[in-house]
């Protein structure tokens, strides 16, 4: 007998789709096939789309920023999030700041997500301060002990790494079998042309996209590629927003270099036209990389489509725009530098892309499948575990209603944000139900579960 069977739903993989049921013992998923026996429980899903679990491999979660910010959200309210978006797994980052221990750092963050996650969950690490302690003696034991991958920045004045210094580490990464993300912008080129700006009077929010300029990140991919590939190492671009890095990822990979790059839903869906507005109401639209033209945009989407970009993750970074008293934390007339970068996303990921990716022609409901959990999981060491729905595999799945239809609203969202880029905006095709290993954990309007029920996933890059 099964413990769960989810019945008569049309079962999708990165490989095809097929009409049949899912019977789960014990968290896993024990087997596919049609009228399969009994449960204690079952879930109609005929007439629907049953979707691996989504895996979220970029987002900041119970985090303190370079200046001093928690994020809105820890992995609880972050974990409801995501399941009620169809997510069932994430990567958040550990972040060292400069003059900490990197191993203290993975304790800590280990010991708030204990008692509080709500799904599955993994670590990125953030290494700002990469002295030879850490790369030599850390590393080695942190990506053993489940956390292969690590992200290095090279703009922000408090977390950005010189190129001597991500040499070395891109050179520990490659002996310790962990593979690096990096934040790809020329920090000089970002800091000349804020200054300008500023000069020149021109300090409101819709100004952020001009002190980030393409360019800028565009040099820096170029840059990080180039060194990676001096260290032999392998490199992940994280949210490339614009056409010049595509290019370097593209002209990296004819090279046969080991590159691989992710995009986010607000490049997908937003550009730089959306700041004209009145206000503080641009505020909203700050992330960095900043949005960039509808040209960037359509060409995001087609290197979706091709290939050339992997995956697409939320970068989640929820920094409220107001205090608890409902106070702007800076000022009606703050400078675009004082506003909190990013912007959350956890939730709407899987939704924004369904709505706008397979809804509209533009991606196979099969390529969905793989820029939202399988490659994920294949590239950040969780698969066969998680990303795909086949026996042994985690009982991790999404139960879609393709036809639902529902209008963005912040009131009606699970994070602990204060506001969204998305409001307003509508949106086809969204999750009645989710399973997280095995547990209902999001159904007909409901969260169910508990904080702690989610698990810490040791991952590997080895081969």
């Amino acid at each position: 007998m099964f413990d769960l069977v989810v019945r008569g739903g049309t079962v999708v993989t990165e490989s095809g789709a097929l009409r049949t049921d899912v019977g789960i013992r014990d968290g896993v998923i024990a087997e596919l096939a049609p009228d399969l026996g009994p449960a204690a429980r079952e879930i109609d899903a005929a007439g629907r789309l049953v979707l691996p679990g989504g895996i979220d491999a970029h987002c900041h979660v119970d985090q303190k920023s370079s200046s001093g910010l928690m994020t809105a959200d820890d992995f609880f309210s972050a974990g409801v999030a995501a399941a009620c978006g169809g997510t069932t797994t994430i990567l958040p980052f550990a972040a060292q700041h400069r003059g900490q221990s990197l191993r203290q750092v993975v304790e800590a963050y280990h010991e708030r997500a204990r008692s509080r996650a709500f799904i599955d969950y993994g670590f990125h690490l953030i290494v700002s301060d990469p002295t030879p302690a850490v790369l030599d003696d850390e590393l080695p034991s942190l990506v053993a002990q489940g956390c292969p991958s690590l992200k290095v920045y090279m703009t922000y004045e408090a977390l950005k790494v010189t190129d001597r210094q991500m040499l070395a580490v891109f050179e520990a990464a490659r002996a310790a079998h962990a593979i690096v993300l990096v934040h790809a912008e020329n920090s000089d080129a970002v800091a000349w042309s804020t200054e300008r700006l500023l000069a020149d009077g021109r300090t409101e929010p819709r100004y952020h996209p001009a002190s980030r300029p393409a360019a800028a990140e565009g040099e820096a991919t170029h840059r990080a590629i180039a060194l990676a590939e001096l260290a032999g190492a392998d490199v992940f671009i994280v949210h490339v927003s614009c056409r010049e890095a595509l290019a370097s990822v593209a002209a990296a990979r004819a090279r046969g270099s080991r590159v691989w790059a992710e995009t986010c839903p607000q490049y997908l869906v937003l550009t730089a036209a959306d700041m004209d507005r009145s206000g503080f109401e641009m505020a909203r639209f700050i992330c960095s990389p900043p949005l960039r033209t509808a040209a960037d945009q359509a060409a995001l989407w087609s290197a979706l489509a091709e290939g050339q970009l992997d995956l697409v993750a939320s970068d989640h970074a929820p920094y409220r725009l107001r205090d608890p008293h409902g106070k702007l934390a800076h000022g009606e007339d703050a400078p675009f530098t004082k506003i909190p970068n990013g912007m959350p996303g956890l939730e709407l990921r899987m939704p924004l892309l369904y709505s706008e990716g397979v809804r509209r022609g533009r991606l196979s409901l099969q390529r969905f499948v793989a820029l939202t959990s399988t490659n994920p999981a294949r590239i950040y060491g969780l698969y066969p575990r998680k990303g795909t729905i086949a026996p042994g595999s985690d009982a991790d799945l999404g139960v879609w209603d393709a036809d639902l239809m529902r209008v963005v609203a912040q009131a009606e969202l699970h994070d602990s944000m204060d506001d969204s880029p998305f409001e307003g905006r509508t949106v086809t095709g969204w999750p009645v139900t989710t399973i997280a290993r095995g547990d209902v954990v999001w159904d007909d309007g409901r969260v169910l579960g508990q904080p702690g029920r989610g698990r810490f996933i040791a991952r590997s890059l080895r081969a």
